[in-house]
C-alpha cells in the first residue's frame, strides 16, 4: 500500500515539474518574440504631446505617412510638419522652435556651431531617412503626353539650365533622340525660388559631371537668372505642368505623369526609378570630412557606372540633439527616428513617394546615432 502510495506521489510530482517546465518554455517563448525586434514605433513607450518639424518639401509624401504609422502607435503624440524647403527647415531648428527639420543637404559647419545654442548638451546630427531621385521633369506636346523619355547626359542638361541651349530641337539634344522627332518649341527653365537642398544635389551632379559648362559655386540658390523660380517640390511641378516647352527638377515622388529624362551613364540612358537611385548609392561613400559627432552624411557618387544606375539623387536627412533641453522632445526625436529608419517606416515611405529603401549597410550606424540620443 505505501509503496503505491509513493509511486503515485513521485508519478505527480514529475507531471508538475513537466508542467512547470512547459510554462516556462512558454514563456521564454513569448519573451522572445516580443523582443524579438525594436524594428517599429510600437516597440517603443508610448510617446505624447505636440511635436512639430519643417525641412524638406521632397520629403512631404513621405513624412506624412510617416505621421501616420508613428501615430497609429502614439495616438497620444501629435504632430505636424511644415514643408517648408531644406534651408527654411534647418533656420527654424536652430531657433529651438521645431523638435527636429528635414533636409535634402547635410548640416555645414556653421550650422553645426551654431545648433549648441539649441541643444542641451553637444551638437545636432544628421541621420539619412530618405533616398530618392531627382528628376528631370519636362512638358513637351507629342513627347511628354505621348509617355516618351528624352535622352541627355550631364552636358546637356548643365546647358539648358544655364540658358545655353534654349530650343528642343537644339542638334545636343537631337543627336541623342535620332527616334524622336523633336518640335522647334522654346525651352523654358523652371527652378526653385527658396533655398533648397534638391537644388544644391541637383546642380552638384553638374559640378561632378559637366565642371566647363556649370561653373557656379555649389549653392542651395539657384545661382543664375535662367527660367522662373517657383517655391517648393510642388511649386515646380505646377509650374511645368502649366506651360508646353518646360523644363525643371523634382523628387521623384511628386513627378506625376510629366515626362522625364533619362541620363546617360557610360554608354547608356538609364531611366529614373527608385531601384536606379539606390544603386547609386550602394556604389557611394560616407564623407568623413564632416565634423561634429554621430553624423551619417553620403558623398554621392555622380560617377558611377553601376548598371542601370540614375546618377542624379539626393539623400534627404533628418536633423536632431543628441540631447534637448525638453525631455518630451528627447523621447519623441529618438521614437521617431527609430521609425522611420525602420524597415517599418522605410516601407510606409517606399508606397507614399516610390522611395528606394536605406541601404542595409548603413543600419548599425544609424542605430548607433539614434542611440546617442540621451532621454535622461
Amino acid at each position: 500500500m505505501q509503496k503505491n502510495i509513493l509511486i503515485r506521489s513521485i508519478a505527480a510530482l514529475s507531471g508538475i515539474v513537466m508542467l512547470a517546465s512547459v510554462a516556462a518554455c512558454g514563456d521564454n517563448t513569448a519573451s522572445t518574440t516580443d523582443s524579438s525586434s525594436t524594428d517599429s514605433a510600437s516597440k517603443t513607450a508610448p510617446i505624447s504631446g505636440n511635436f512639430q518639424g519643417a525641412g524638406a518639401s521632397s520629403q512631404q509624401s513621405a513624412v506624412e505617412a510617416w505621421i501616420a504609422g508613428f501615430q497609429g502607435a502614439n495616438p497620444d503624440a501629435k504632430i505636424a510638419y511644415n514643408p517648408s524647403g531644406s534651408g527654411a527647415g534647418v533656420q527654424t531648428f536652430l531657433t529651438g522652435a521645431t523638435a527636429w527639420a528635414g533636409s535634402d543637404k547635410a548640416l555645414a559647419d556653421d550650422e553645426v556651431e551654431q545648433s549648441k545654442s539649441v541643444c542641451a548638451d553637444g551638437t545636432a546630427f544628421d541621420v539619412p531617412v530618405y533616398v530618392s531621385p531627382i528628376a528631370v521633369i519636362f512638358n513637351l506636346k507629342g513627347v511628354s503626353d505621348a509617355g516618351k523619355h528624352i535622352n541627355m547626359d550631364a552636358d546637356t542638361i548643365a546647358k539648358i539650365f544655364d540658358g545655353k541651349i534654349t530650343k528642343w530641337n537644339d542638334p545636343a539634344i537631337a543627336d541623342q533622340n535620332k527616334d524622336l522627332t523633336l518640335p522647334d518649341t522654346a525651352i523654358t527653365v523652371v527652378h526653385r525660388s527658396d533655398k533648397s537642398g534638391t537644388t544644391q544635389n541637383f546642380v552638384s551632379y553638374f559640378k561632378d559631371q559637366a565642371p566647363d559648362s556649370w561653373t557656379y559655386d555649389l549653392s542651395e540658390n539657384w545661382p543664375n537668372e535662367v527660367g522662373q523660380g517657383a517655391k517648393g517640390t510642388s511649386g515646380v511641378v505646377s509650374t511645368v505642368k502649366q506651360a508646353d516647352g518646360t523644363i525643371g527638377y523634382a523628387d521623384f515622388s511628386q513627378v506625376g505623369d510629366l515626362g522625364t529624362v533619362a541620363v546617360k551613364v557610360g554608354d547608356s540612358y538609364n531611366e529614373i526609378s527608385a531601384e536606379a537611385g539606390s544603386k547609386v548609392i550602394e556604389d557611394s561613400k560616407q564623407d568623413d570630412t564632416v565634423k561634429g559627432d554621430n553624423r551619417i552624411v553620403i558623398k554621392i557618387n555622380h560617377a558611377t557606372e553601376a548598371k542601370g544606375a540614375y546618377p542624379i539623387v539626393l539623400v534627404s536627412y533628418d536633423i536632431v540633439c543628441p540631447a534637448y533641453k525638453d525631455t518630451k522632445q528627447a523621447e519623441f526625436a529618438k521614437a521617431w527616428l527609430t521609425y522611420v529608419t525602420s524597415d517599418e517606416g522605410q516601407k510606409a515611405a517606399q508606397d507614399a513617394a516610390g522611395t528606394a529603401p536605406l541601404p542595409s549597410s548603413l543600419k548599425s550606424e544609424i542605430i548607433k546615432s539614434i542611440e546617442a540620443i540621451k532621454t535622461k
